[in-house]
């Protein structure tokens, strides 16, 4: 599946951005959708939605970010109270997840399909 990015953009600490993750064909029910931040090797997942809505957050954003199925081609990220530490280029990326998958945050080498990222800068 193809996915597109958007939303990202600069903000001030405790501000709020949302970010939207468009497929190329509807996220159907063995799909899993994970946000990543970061490059290269230190990419960390921060927040993904599994097959039936339940979702899974990093620590460092849980309470202030919310991932959600806004339709069947979107997924949307949610992020209030953003911090300095946030900053960085967002990626949303897909991956089969049958009810056998152990549904939770992966590391990026367990998704195939990645779209170009989307930048996110909050300032102090």
């Amino acid at each position: 599946v193809d996915l597109v990015e958007s939303g990202g953009g600069s903000v001030e600490a405790g501000g709020s951005l949302r970010l939207s993750c468009t497929a190329s064909r509807p996220i159907d029910t063995d799909t899993c959708v994970t946000w990543f931040r970061g490059s290269g090797q230190g990419r960390q997942s921060v927040a993904s939605i599994a097959p039936g809505g339940k979702t899974y957050y990093n620590p460092s954003v849980k309470d202030r970010f919310t991932v959600s199925q806004d339709n069947k081609n979107i997924v949307a990220l949610s992020m209030v109270n953003l911090r300095p530490e946030d900053t960085g280029t967002y990626y949303c990326a897909a991956r089969f997840c049958n009810k056998w998958w152990n549904y939770g945050l992966h590391t990026q080498e367990d998704y195939a399909d990645w779209g170009q990222g989307t930048q996110v800068s909050v300032s102090s």
